[in-house]
Formats: structure tokens, sequence, C-alpha cells
């Protein structure tokens, strides 16, 4: 073999390797939604399938069973790989964004969900006020009582008011996002308050008698 043609085959090589090694890249930043995922692009996608008359669950942002069978339709019908797995190709059909995942992590889904959370319960209030909303929902993702996981806690039915009086819907101010960044970091000015109320509009005699811990702008945190 001539030293040109050595040349050649070593470049076409490099070519290979480099063009394998963008597609893996590009492979492993894609967004993938399965079962366990939870966010704002879950909650888009149940909405999209209920629409369409595949889903005919709980529009609750978590990815479940009823979810996954609900996605297994839709590729099924829709001539994609039944896998009951949400991945760009799916998400391209569904018409919804197929880059890298926004949800999967708490730096991402968790943090946009918790974040709308404290600007639904807590606009207005001091930003201390807002950093222990969210420690709050922390506080009951490892309390054995509640479910484990943000998007468990924040959907579990009757926690939140905001999800019920419109709040929820409300633009998400941008003091939320730095407060959720914090409560994700571990930030708890609370020390350990699993519930709260407004004193000034509760009427439960029960969420009067738990222990009080301490007081920020016009929640009472409790234990």
């Amino acid at each position: 073999m001539t030293d040109r043609k050595k040349l050649i085959l070593a470049l076409t090589v490099i070519f290979t390797l480099n063009i394998l090694l963008i597609a893996l890249a590009q492979s492993a930043g894609a967004a993938t939604y399965d079962r366990g995922s939870s966010g704002s692009v879950v909650r888009e996608m149940q909405r999209r399938l209920k629409e369409w008359g595949y889903y005919d669950g709980e529009v609750d942002g978590i990815f479940g069973s009823a979810t996954e069978e609900a996605i297994e339709e839709f590729q099924l019908k829709n001539g994609l790989e039944v896998d009951g797995r949400a991945g760009p190709a799916t998400l391209t059909a569904l018409g919804l964004p197929a880059g890298e995942s926004q949800e999967t992590g708490a730096d991402s889904g968790d943090l946009a969900l918790l974040a709308r959370l404290i600007s639904a319960e807590a606009r207005g209030e001091p930003y201390t006020g807002q950093v222990a909303v969210g420690a709050v929902v922390m506080n009951r993702v490892e309390h054995p009582s509640f479910p484990n996981s943000i998007a468990g806690v924040i959907y579990q039915p009757g926690a939140f008011s905001c999800l019920q009086d419109g709040q929820w819907d409300e633009p998400v101010a941008d003091s939320a996002y730095r407060a959720a960044r914090e409560a994700l970091a571990g930030a708890d000015p609370t020390g350990g308050a699993i519930y709260y109320f407004n004193p000034q509009t509760a009427t439960s005699e029960w969420i009067w008698s738990r222990p009080e811990i301490l007081t920020i702008g016009n929640h009472r945190f409790c234990a």
C-alpha cells in the first residue's frame, strides 16, 4: 500500500470516528421521557394526548403507566417505534421540542415546577418566605408521609390551593426561580417545616393545631 493510500485510509477512519462521536453526543443529549419523568413537558404531552383521544388520565405532569400506554397507542398509529417512551421522534410527532431534555433533573424540570409553585403560593411574600415555601416542598419529598418526588408532592390532591384558585397559571416571578434553586440546593429557613398557612385566611382547625416553628411574612410554618 502506497503512502498516499495509507493517508487516505487514515483520514477516512478519522472522519468516520468523528461522525460516530457526534452522533453519540447528540443521542446522549436528546430528550427522552419515560416512567418517572415529570414536569411541564410531560404535562403538555398529556394535555395533547388527551385532546387527541389517546389519554384519559389526569394531566398532572407525572409520567405513569397511563401516560406510557397513551404514548404507545400514539406511536402505533403514527408509524413510530412502539416503546412507550417519548424520545426525539415521538416528541417531534407530538409537536414538542426534541432537543436536550429540560425536565429530567433537579436543575431543569424540577426547578421549573418548584418555581411555579413558589410563585403561585408566595407571590408578594418576602424572598426568604419564598425560599421557605420551596423548602416545605423539599421537606415533604423527604418525609415518609408524602410522595417522594417534587411533582408528586405538588400535585398531591388538596395539597396546595394555588392549583385550584387560578394562581398556578399566572406568570412565574423571577424571584421564584432564585428561591427554587436555593431550596433545591438545601436551603431551609423554616428549620424543617412540612406545613404552612396564612393565619389571616385559614379556617381549618386541623392546620391551626400544627406546632408552629416560625412566621415569615404572611405565612406560619409548622411541623
